[in-house]
């Protein structure tokens, strides 16, 4: 069983930027490709970036030059973080990270971005 905790997220101002973290742990949990993931009120949960076990790096077109993923597979965790920069209102989002390939295991708690003045 793979547990997954997000953390990082808080109140932002436009422009702002934060760090968010994701760390899997638990049997099955080696380093694969993972992905961060958003979910805003009233909407679908969406794609935002993945990166593969080379560091290959894919964003979705609404945060591109924003945003950067990385990780860290040194540990005995699979750990990613996703740095985002020049933030707007409209990344106000539940913001979850996940393996990319289904099947998925199960959906952290998630963290809460606030991007409001």
């Amino acid at each position: 069983q793979v547990q997954i905790v997000e953390s990082g997220g808080g109140l932002v101002q436009p422009g702002g930027s934060l760090r968010l973290s994701c760390t899997a742990s638990g049997s099955g949990s080696a380093a694969r490709a993972m992905a961060w993931y958003r979910q805003a009120p009233g909407k679908q949960r969406e794609f935002v970036a993945f990166i593969s076990n080379s560091g290959a790096t894919n964003y979705a077109d609404s945060v591109k030059g924003r945003f950067t993923i990385s990780r860290d597979n040194a540990g005995a965790e699979n750990t990613v973080y996703l740095q985002m920069n020049s933030l707007k209102p409209d990344d106000t989002a539940l913001y979850y990270c996940n393996k990319l390939l289904l099947p998925q295991w199960s959906w952290g708690q998630g963290t809460q971005v606030t991007v409001s003045s």
